[in-house]
Order: structure tokens, then C-alpha cells, then sequence
């Protein structure tokens, strides 16, 4: 794999992209931040933070710690893929994920008028990481709603991000292994992993994947000292105004944080240069820059693999916007990349090329508060975006993140024709 540096110009370029993104009166993002990594020695490549000045509660220069939301699913992922090497987890045992996970066991399938049908297969590991394992979000599947209308006290649709178990014991939307259908999947791998290694998830990820990594700034569960560096939530309005509002997983930053659920789908706050770091994991093989192994070569190659190839178009479909206030209404999950071109599903994200400039086989993924992964091991190159904002995706970060992306492959591009 080639080694390259990022051009001063391309350099020059993305920054003056964030800054000019949370500038003006008003601004049209209240923060924005990006880490790109390669494969050298040293493999930040480049790493800008800037912030906007929008009203009373203004974020200020040197908060940098962000709500990472889905983005946590690839560390998720990462430990349970550990764990399968180790032959404590397996992928397509049934029988033991039942067995940690006994809240797994007699699902019922809700239907589109709410009833209820037994679930006809059992689910494994692989189709939790794979989210076909048939459950939903409550912000992304009306069918969850209509479900808690008729069996939950009060009629109150579920809340993910409560910080309570509590609101991940829900029905399936759709029988086992039938669809791809994005939701809470990857929150009971990490109930597993807790379960087989009697370690909160975020315990584990400190101690097997972060302090090998370097990585001081990710946790389930944030210092006084990240509270106080924490940039904060931001919510557009339908005239596209923003207001300062209560970050949406807040319990894990309030006096309780210590009895938090820790999510293995959305449960991670931290820097996006620590993040970044896991990028470059991904990128060496598994190893980290300084030689500590994470997963071995054929782990990372099976998680870039594509799962779901009988579903090539899983991403395209609509998807509606049951919480407005946190959503979008969306046709695709990556409207980039248009048919005919296959789209897949590896242990834990997507895969899918893009007009930037990546590869076919790059990995992504993305976050609710409009963070946005990618890690392209074919060219060497990976970066994170990211912002503070709801409802997801925001367009004008939707719009930064691709012309940051595009100006990245442009300028590794430059760099190799100078040389």
C-alpha cells in the first residue's frame, strides 16, 4: 500500500471549507471538525476543528469533544470481531447468543397494524452485525410506534437513547435474516460482549482497543474535564435556524452517568482525532502505528467483505422520518452512489465506492448527530466529519463532508503526481 502525505494545498482547502461552513450571520453549522489518516509512520494527516458563534450558548475555541453517536457501531463491531477470533463469540451460533442474551429468545414480529407473529428463525451474531437480524429504530420504523401505542405504558414510542436498557427490549419488525433493516441490532452485540466478558462495553473497549490504540479521549461515560470540553447539540428548524438544545443521549453526562446503558450503537462521546486513530488501525491491517495488534489481516479483510450480496440494494429505499425532530425523510442511505452500482454490508458497516474519488471496497458509516466515516484500504486514505446537529442528515454537512472527501482524493492525487 502506497504512503503519502496530504498536499499543503489540499490542506489549505479543507480548512478553509470547515471554517467557511461556520461562518456568516448566521452560520450555517455550529462546529465542525475533521481527522484524515493514512498508512505513514505517523498517520494523522490532518486534523482542523472550528466553531460558529450563533447565540447564547456559543460553543468556544477548544471544545472538542463530540457526541459520536453510529459511529460507535464500528468500535462495537471491532470487539465482537476480536472475541470471534478468540473463539470466545461465534458468528453463527445461535444457540450461544441465546444463551447470553436470554431476552433474544421467543421474539415476536410486529406488523404494520400492530399485531404480533412468533419469529420464525433464531438470530446469530453475524446478523446482528450485519442488521438483519430484523429489528428496527423507533425513529426510522412507524411500526415500532404503532407497537408501543397498544402494549407500552402510556403509548410511549421507545427512546434509544434514554440511557436505559429498558428501550431496547423490543419486538422485531421484520422475521430474522428476511431484510436488511437498520436499528438496535448493534446495541445487543454489545450486550453479548458485556455478557461473555463480564465488562461494561466501554470498560472492554478501554482496555482492548483504545489503550493499545493510544486513544485517551473515547469513552462510554465522559470525565468532568470531557463534560467541560463537550461542543454540545444544535437543532434546525424547518427555516433552517439553529438553537442551542439538550444533547439527545444526555444521561451518560449528567449525576447518573454511572448506572448509563452503554450503547453499542450510539453509546461513544470523544475527539475526532482519537477516532481517527481506529481509522488507521483499520487501514495498517489491524496493527497500530506503533505494532500493537488489534485484529489480525484476514479479521479486517472478512469485516470489508460484503455480507449481504443477495440484497445489492438495501440502501436504496425510503426511509421515513417517524421522530422529524431527529430525522429526515431519506430515498437512500447514500443517494451518491446511484444504480446500477452494487452497494454492501461488511461485519458492521457499508460498503460502497462513491464520485470522490474512493474505492469500490471502502467502508462508511455515519452517525445521528451528522458524523460521517470513511475508510477507503484500497488507496490508503480514511477521514471522519463531523458536526453537533439534529435532525440527521443535515445537508449542509451532508455537502461538507463530500467536498472534504473530494478534495482529500484530490489532493493525495497531487502529492503522488509531484512525486
Amino acid at each position: 500500500m502506497a504512503r503519502f502525505s496530504l498536499s499543503e494545498q489540499a490542506m489549505a482547502d479543507v480548512r478553509s471549507l470547515l471554517d467557511a461552513a461556520c461562518t456568516g450571520k448566521p452560520a450555517g453549522i455550529p462546529c465542525a471538525s475533521t481527522v484524515v489518516v493514512g498508512t505513514s509512520s505517523q498517520p494523522e494527516l490532518f486534523a482542523h476543528s472550528t466553531t460558529a458563534s450563533i447565540g447564547e450558548n456559543d460553543c468556544k475555541v477548544g471544545d472538542d469533544i463530540y457526541w459520536l453517536a453510529s459511529c460507535t457501531k464500528l468500535v462495537t463491531s471491532i470487539a465482537c470481531m476480536q472475541l470471534v477470533e478468540g473463539s470466545i463469540l461465534r458468528l453463527d451460533d445461535a444457540d450461544q447468543l441465546e444463551s447470553l442474551c436470554a431476552e433474544l429468545v421467543d421474539l415476536k414480529v410486529v406488523q404494520e397494524d400492530g399485531s404480533l407473529e412468533p419469529a420464525r428463525s433464531r438470530i446469530t451474531l453475524r446478523m446482528l452485525l450485519t442488521h438483519t437480524a430484523g429489528f428496527g429504530y423507533s425513529f426510522l420504523n412507524a411500526k415500532l410506534q404503532t407497537y408501543s401505542k397498544a402494549y407500552r405504558d402510556g403509548g410511549v414510542n421507545f427512546n434509544e437513547f434514554s440511557g436505559y436498557m429498558d428501550d431496547f427490549l423490543q419486538p422485531l419488525v421484520n422475521q430474522p435474516g428476511g431484510a436488511f433493516e437498520y436499528g438496535i441490532s448493534m446495541d445487543w452485540a454489545g450486550v453479548a460482549v458485556e455478557r461473555v466478558t463480564g465488562l461494561k462495553l466501554g470498560d472492554y473497549m478501554q482496555r482492548h482497543i483504545f489503550q493499545p490504540l493510544g486513544i485517551h479521549d473515547l469513552t462510554m461515560i465522559p470525565s468532568l474535564e470531557m463534560k467541560e470540553r463537550f461542543v454540545g447539540m444544535w437543532q434546525r428548524d424547518k427555516e433552517g435556524h439553529l438553537s442551542s438544545r439538550t444533547p439527545l443521549l444526555s444521561r451518560p453526562l449528567g449525576a447518573d452517568a454511572s448506572d448509563s446503558f452503554h450503547s453499542g450503537g450510539a453509546g461513544l462521546f470523544g475527539s475526532t482525532r482519537e477516532f481517527g486513530k481506529i481509522l488507521a488501525m483499520l487501514l495498517q491491517d489491524g496493527r497500530s502505528h506503533s505494532g500493537k495488534v488489534i485484529l489480525a489481516p484476514s479479521t479486517i479483510e472478512a469485516m470489508f467483505t460484503d455480507q449481504i450480496s443477495w440484497l445489492p440494494n438495501f440502501a436504496r429505499r425510503h426511509f421515513p422520518a417517524v421522530k422529524p425532530e431527529l430525522v429526515y425523510v431519506a430515498e437512500a442511505f447514500y443517494p451518491p452512489c446511484p444504480p446500477p452500482t452494487p452497494q454492501g454490508w461488511g461485519l458492521g458497516f457499508m460498503i460502497t465506492p462513491g464520485p470522490t474519488g474512493r474505492s469500490h471496497k471502502t467502508g462508511q458509516w455515519s452517525g445521528l448527530s451528522n458524523a460521517f466515516w470513511w475508510c477507503d484500504r484500497e488507496r490508503g486514505i480514511a477521514g471522519l466529519v463531523a458536526s453537533q446537529i439534529l435532525p440527521f442528515a443535515d445537508l449542509k454537512v451532508v455537502e461538507l463532508w463530500m467536498e472534504i472527501e473530494s478534495k482529500v482524493y484530490e489532493g493525495i492525487e497531487r502529492e503522488a503526481a509531484d512525486k
